[in-house]
């Protein structure tokens, strides 16, 4: 579906206040989310609950961070258009632009989003609380 702007290109919109995304698919066993951000936008940590899942990213640049337990130092991945990102349930990470550029990109769950949680990073790397945000949020919300 990602390779496939014409299905979700006439429905793109940006925001400037916050991220703008739009569920396209819910089936029994799976759903995807068209997500577009403008620079300086971010998700801030989180993770999908007992969902899987993967992104692509369809227009511009996006950077991935990732914290793994026992590992004090994220690691900041930079993905290009057409690059994909998978991960399981106990995946834990922060996708933003950081560049001056638009970006867009489509995400898909399975099972469907049930809940997340997120969590916001201090500069010595340590993380506040986890917050959980139920079914219904967009993806990659920060709960506030």
């Amino acid at each position: 579906m990602a390779y496939l702007p014409s299905l979700w290109a006439m429905q793109i919109k940006f925001d400037p206040i916050r991220r703008w995304y739009r569920r396209l698919v819910l089936a029994d066993e799976y759903e995807v989310w068209l997500l577009t951000w403008l620079p300086e936008q971010r998700t801030g940590f989180h993770d999908h609950g007992p969902s899987a899942g993967a992104f692509v990213v369809a227009l511009g640049t996006l950077q991935e961070v990732t914290a793994r337990a026992g590992h004090p130092v994220p690691r900041t991945r930079t993905l290009t258009g057409g690059a994909v990102r998978s991960f399981g349930p106990a995946y834990i990470h922060d996708v933003r632009n950081d560049s001056a550029d638009l970006a867009v990109s489509v995400h898909a769950y399975s099972p469907p989003l049930t809940s997340m949680r997120s969590s916001t990073s201090t500069p010595a790397g340590r993380s506040a609380p986890w917050a959980r945000s139920e079914r219904g949020s967009r993806p990659g919300t920060v709960s506030r």
